[in-house]
């Protein structure tokens, strides 16, 4: 069973692997257990309106509400039909059957509002506000032969107000709702009925407010009745009670059980518990679901989401429930947010499971979903849903909608991928967990180089609101080389997304002095803002906490923080910040780390702690932020404000290195490597929630600055779950000026091959290189080389091609690469013309023998540095007889090969 709470163990894979080394996860199930449904949606009739009630029998579906027509799902032919307040639909096609029925009143609006079947199937009862059903005299409650889809006639009694619920055993009608009399009889809210004759039975259940559920237990003892009222028979009970079957009299009372401006909306039962879906209005409501053991009448747990739960049903140990969800922080899920209006959980537990279709809010009080309802047939089974939703999973489709149990079609979203390499013997892949809306738990492959066969295999849990971070270290890398990294995630049934778009990273060939220290210190989340692209930021430590861009920051901003290839990010101060993709708890010791560049006059939070991810938080503190003036503030919430403030403003434009730590000893701020400032403070606010930069709430603290949101760029955000020494903070300040080795790619600006079989021949504009000693290919390269940075020179350069798809594309036989001596141009070059070429090797290209794969060889930097700052020519020779074939500049599957890899750094 795979839950979202408790998920940390199996959603941060870190593993280090050489290449080849795979590891070998169980299977995935077509849906992740015990979810029995698809989150794919199907075609399923329209309604006009809004459906308030469903029912089954027999592979037949009934839909009751308020509404005139039905019509074929959007974007089928078809006309629309009549349906009054009432369809029967085919469960396995969603198309409406010949049974038809009418529910009419004289005046007002008539109205389904309640519909349940017996249990031999035979017969449908409805509840609601109507008078007449296909002609025949009712009131509020009929009685339809399922068999000829007609009116029972000699069922007819009289009830004074609308019918809101139903529950049927083999001989009795349960009804709730406004009424106060029925068959002439007091009964206020709540009645009983013969299910043949429709005489009222003797069972009295009087309440005080409108009765909206009701159902009865497995054994038929015993009545459950859910609404808005606050007593039973006289007796305090708000919203939930139980009574006796037969007679109405209390069985089970819950005064103070609910709250009093809460109300019950929705029951279910199964062979243990019952389970009540709740609403509520104003400030301090409850409006989820609760779960009770039948056995004892007692709580088995609670689910305090807010969003108005309108309908729960219990199916295979899993209940699911329509809602509009939007704040489940209280049971450790998603903050407030947005609405999800159908989700499921274990019947034991709150922890949301894997199945996450979803509807908009709709028409009238725009709520979506209102009711559920089971159907099994020969070969499958649905989960119908209706309401006053007009979109399903984005797409229209108004008041109906309907999930098989299989197959399961929809694929994962791709994954957001970024690489890394912080040191010369390790390459970091890291990728945001994907998101498939019927399956939690998925498996991802990764693909080095463009090879077919995957180097890594792993397995991993995410949901909507929780999708952390996975990686993989490679090991088995060459210190200079670049690598190209794919990762595919597959559900259980097979559904592949496609493949991400690709991370490339070079190998340095020493270590970035600054972010090895950061992790050697213990950061268990560190963000160094080097993506080209939102809304993932990878995180380079072991934590596996990656964030998320909210509003589009700046990327790639220069010049960074510290020396070396990395990269900074901008915010706007107005709405743009970078939060937290892991809810978690700051422990009693941490270090907040992070450079910083403005001129702001507004201020505004670098980095802090919240409770909220895309909306302001209620819970804020452990947060660093800058005054209107400049200078900084560093604060924990202890029911009061506790802050140190740096003597100095740093709004100067230049960057600037701060840290803030919090232990045992008490609160520290340091900025540019020294400290300015301590309080013997220990303690701060407790609670879970995520790291933010850039902005958050900071409503209520000192010296409040104009925005909340920081201006300016940020770089090396670190998070240490220690505090950091006031050794560790001056040597991170050194090291970020340190000398640094810089990367260049210079991608080929003219390339070519020959051909000896067609000598007069030019393949200038072809997609294709080739090389091959006999029956000769020989490839010419151009490079524009750049010159070495100041005070730097040529440490590392190599070549990298890709083999194309060709099936023959790889050779077993080494190419030599040579300086080209000779004049030569794309356009003109032929066997009959071409240039001279070298006898010095530079370097040698082995062991190219797959399709489609990256491959590089080691260039002689000597015979390179004379060239630096112009144009290099390169020849590719064989004297082997195997072809080599290589994609050319000009084909977009060459990932911008040919080209040279250079690597400058300090002599």
């Amino acid at each position: 069973m795979q839950r979202s709470r408790g998920l940390s163990a199996a959603l941060v894979l870190s593993t280090a692997a050489g290449l080849g080394l795979v590891a070998l996860p169980q299977p995935a199930a077509a849906l992740t257990p015990p979810v029995a449904f698809t989150a794919d949606d199907l075609p399923t009739w329209q309604t006009n309106g809004i459906v308030w009630a469903l029912a089954e029998a027999h592979g037949t579906v009934f839909a009751g509400g308020t509404f005139s027509q039905v019509r074929p799902p959007e974007g089928e032919s078809g006309d629309a039909q009549t349906a009054v307040n009432f369809v029967a639909l085919d469960a396995a096609t969603g198309d409406p059957t010949s049974c038809k029925l009418s529910f009419t009143i004289g005046s007002g609006t008539a109205t389904v509002r309640a519909l349940a079947v017996s249990p031999d199937k035979k017969t449908l009862y409805a509840g609601g506000y109507f008078g007449a059903v296909n002609g025949t005299q009712v009131s509020s409650l009929a009685a339809i032969d399922i068999a000829t889809c007609t009116p029972k006639a000699n069922f007819h009694p009289s009830v004074s107000a609308t019918v809101r619920a139903l529950a049927v055993t083999d001989d009795t009608v349960y009804l709730g709702g406004d009424f106060t009399s029925v068959g002439g009889s007091a009964h206020a809210r709540y009645a009983a009925v013969d299910a043949t004759s429709g005489a009222v039975e003797p069972f009295q259940a009087d309440v005080d407010e409108p009765g909206r559920a009701v159902a009865v237990t497995p054994d038929g003892k015993d009545v459950i009745l859910g609404g808005d009222f606050f007593t039973v028979n006289g007796v305090n009970s708000h919203a939930l009670a139980v009574v006796d079957a037969a007679t109405g009299a209390n069985v089970r009372t819950y005064p103070g059980f609910i709250e009093t401006n809460s109300v019950v909306k929705a029951l279910d039962t199964d062979a243990t518990g019952f389970y009540t879906g709740n609403e509520g209005t104003g400030g301090g409501v409850f409006d989820g679901r609760i779960a009770l053991d039948l056995s004892t009448l007692d709580q088995r747990w609670r689910d305090t989401c807010l969003g108005a739960t309108q309908a729960v049903k219990s199916y295979q140990d899993v209940l699911y429930s329509s809602s509009h969800a939007h704040d489940c922080s209280s049971v450790g899920e998603f903050p407030d947010g947005r609405r999800h209006h159908l989700l499921a959980e274990p019947t034991t537990g709150t922890n949301k499971l894997g199945w996450f279709p979803d509807t908009n809010d709709g028409l009238g009080e725009g709520i979506g979903p209102r009711a559920m309802v089971v159907s099994e047939t020969s070969d499958n089974k649905y989960m119908w849903v209706g309401g006053e939703f007009t979109t399903v999973n984005g797409s229209a489709a108004q008041g109906l909608t309907r999930f098989a149990a299989s197959p399961d079609t929809g694929a994962p979203t791709v994954p957001s991928v970024s690489a890394e390499s912080v040191k010369p013997t390790e390459t970091h892949l890291r990728w945001r967990a994907s998101l498939d809306t019927d399956d939690t738990k998925l498996t991802y492959k990764v693909y080095r180089n463009g090879g077919s066969t995957p180097v890594y295999t792993v397995d991993g849990d995410s949901v909507e609101w929780s999708r952390p971070q996975l990686s993989f270290t490679d090991k088995n890398v060459t210190a200079g080389s670049t690598y190209t990294y794919r990762v595919t995630a597959t559900d259980g049934a097979g559904n592949a997304s496609a493949l991400s778009a690709a991370a490339t990273v070079t190998v340095p060939t020493s270590a970035q002095k600054y972010a090895a220290q950061v992790l050697d210190d213990g950061a268990n989340l560190y963000w160094r803002y080097d993506e080209s692209a939102t809304p993932f930021v990878g995180d380079t430590s072991p934590g596996d906490q990656s964030g998320i861009h909210l509003n589009g920051p700046s990327l790639r901003q220069t010049p960074a923080a510290v020396t070396g290839p990395s990269t900074a990010i901008g915010f706007n101060g107005t709405d743009q910040i970078v939060y937290g993709d892991k809810r978690t708890t700051v422990p009693s010791q941490y270090s907040i780390e992070t450079w910083f560049r403005t001129t702001t006059t507004r201020g505004g939070k670098l980095v802090g702690f919240g409770d909220n991810t895309t909306r302001a938080s209620g819970q804020y503190d452990k947060h660093v932020y800058m005054r209107n003036d400049g200078r900084l503030v560093f604060g924990v919430w202890t029911g009061s404000a506790r802050t140190i403030t740096s003597p100095a403003a740093y709004n100067d434009g230049t960057w600037h290195h701060v840290v803030a730590t919090q232990g045992a000893s008490g609160m520290a701020l340091y900025v540019d490597g020294g400290r300015v400032g301590t309080l013997a403070e220990t303690n701060s606010q407790p609670y879970s929630g995520y790291w933010h930069v850039g902005g958050d709430n900071l409503n209520g603290w000192p010296n409040q600055p104009s925005s909340s949101y920081f201006a300016g760029q940020v770089d090396e955000t670190a998070i240490y779950p220690s505090v950091l020494s006031a050794a560790q903070v001056q040597s991170h300040y050194t090291l970020a000026s340190a000398p640094a080795d810089s990367v260049q790619t210079v991608r080929a600006s003219d390339d070519t091959y020959v051909n000896a079989g067609a000598a007069d021949t030019n393949y200038g504009t072809s997609t294709s290189l080739a090389v091959r000693g006999s029956a000769a290919y020989e490839t010419y390269l151009r490079f524009d080389l750049p010159s070495a940075p100041a005070g730097t020179v040529l440490k590392s350069a190599r070549l990298a091609v890709k083999t194309t798809t060709l099936s023959s594309a790889g050779s077993t036989d080494d190419i030599s690469v040579r300086p080209v001596t000779g004049s030569w141009t794309e356009a003109g070059t032929t066997f009959t013309s071409k240039p001279a070429v070298s006898s010095t090797v530079v370097g040698t290209l082995s062991g190219a023998t797959d399709l489609s794969t990256l491959y590089s060889a080691t260039l002689d930097t000597a015979a390179l540095t004379p060239a630096l700052g112009g144009a290099y020519d390169l020849a590719l020779t064989s004297t082997g007889t195997d072809a080599l074939w290589l994609w050319s500049s000009e084909a977009p599957a060459a990932e911008n090969t040919p080209q040279l890899v250079l690597t400058f750094g300090a002599p």
